[in-house]
């Protein structure tokens, strides 16, 4: 960052109005093994810890300007920034969970409201014995070949 100029990286794929590729423009060959999904709330949790080392060395401003680039509302970005109020061992688990039905944020948010560690550790347990765990798909994964293009915004 040099200045006035912030970096941001942003992905270009091809790909539906959701940002999900197109069948046309998928390459795996038949003897390429599926990649394993990576769970939605482990997504928004690292979301969750990029935004706030954002927020922390000023990059971004506040949660209005994450909800505008990322094209939420900010009730939206608030209630993904809430999962970083969970205790940091449970931040670490749900990085690390397996594909689990029916865990998602929404779930969450009676755990999020808990200031106790002791008391939000007690119910992310029980409420993670209640899921059914999903079947592994082979670890063998690559990461698409592409890179994050470069844009430059200036203040």
């Amino acid at each position: 960052m040099n200045g006035n100029q912030i970096t941001y990286a942003l992905d270009f794929r091809a790909g539906d109005e959701r940002g999900r590729q197109s069948v046309s423009h998928r390459t795996r060959t038949e003897a390429e093994p599926a990649c394993p999904a990576i769970p939605r709330i482990a997504r928004l949790m690292a979301l969750a810890i990029r935004f706030d080392g954002m927020l922390r060395d000023e990059t971004i401003q506040d949660y209005a300007e994450l909800a505008r680039l990322g094209r939420v509302t900010r009730a939206r970005i608030t209630q993904i920034m809430k999962l970083r109020h969970l205790a940091p061992d449970i931040q670490e688990q749900i990085l690390f969970l397996p594909l689990i039905k029916g865990l998602n944020e929404r779930n969450l948010r009676t755990i999020v409201s808990r200031i106790d560690w002791r008391d939000q550790r007690r119910l992310f347990k029980k409420i993670n014995a209640g899921y059914r765990i999903l079947p592994v798909l082979p670890s063998a994964c690559r990461l698409p070949a592409h890179s994050p293009q470069r844009v430059k915004r200036s203040q």
